[in-house]
């Protein structure tokens, strides 16, 4: 049984696809009949999951080169430093491996300026934004402005004498203790990964 599964390794990474029964007999030297009777006994005993009617097979080494993911699209950049009017295009999509960065709904912009530099955001960095949980003081948030103005910033929390939203910048060489403050703050969603390069 244990040269099926290698010879199913095998052929997912020669191939990027997991082979028919027939294949596997063929391969291993036996008949189609006990391919398919090794294939379910197999499964039953969980040393991999065969599925009979989509012909899938997943083993060990499979469910872990190719993991449960998620879409997640690429979408454009956003200004780590003044505001700017941003439109949302998508460039293109990728798939955000599950086991690394959890269930959630995210998408993904490009870091442009360098007001976040303290925080470990620079310039050209893409950052994994979740948009499917709500904001508290100290989180990295994507926020709309007003104006449809979107920003990269911290959220400091409102200020209770003027009822400001309150935005940071993490760049104290260059801009020591600025913030923005907006009557009306949107908040599009909170950074959670930084993808950079080295």
């Amino acid at each position: 049984m244990q040269n099926i599964i290698s010879y199913v390794d095998q052929y997912f990474c020669d191939k990027h696809t997991t082979p028919s029964v027939n294949e596997i007999a063929l391969g291993v030297g036996i008949p189609k009949t006990t391919a398919f009777r090794y294939l379910v006994e197999m499964d039953n005993r969980g040393m991999l999951e065969y599925d009979g009617k989509s012909r899938t097979i997943r083993t060990p080494m499979i469910k872990k080169f190719a993991p449960d993911s998620a879409p997640c699209p690429l979408v454009g950049s956003i200004p780590c430093g003044s505001a700017q009017t941003e439109e949302e295009n998508i460039l293109e999509y990728v798939s955000l491996p599950v086991s690394l960065f959890g269930n959630g709904r995210y998408y993904i912009l490009e870091a442009s300026g360098d007001s976040m530099v303290d925080a470990g955001i620079d310039s050209g960095d893409l950052v994994v934004i979740r948009t499917d949980c709500n904001a508290e003081i100290g989180d990295i948030v994507v926020a709309l402005t007003g104006y449809s103005e979107s920003t990269l910033k911290v959220y400091a929390g409102i200020d209770e004498d003027t009822q400001e939203a309150i935005l940071e910048y993490r760049n104290q060489a260059k801009y020591p203790d600025e913030e923005i403050r907006v009557k009306q703050l949107i908040v599009q969603g909170v950074a959670k990964h930084v993808i950079k390069a080295l």
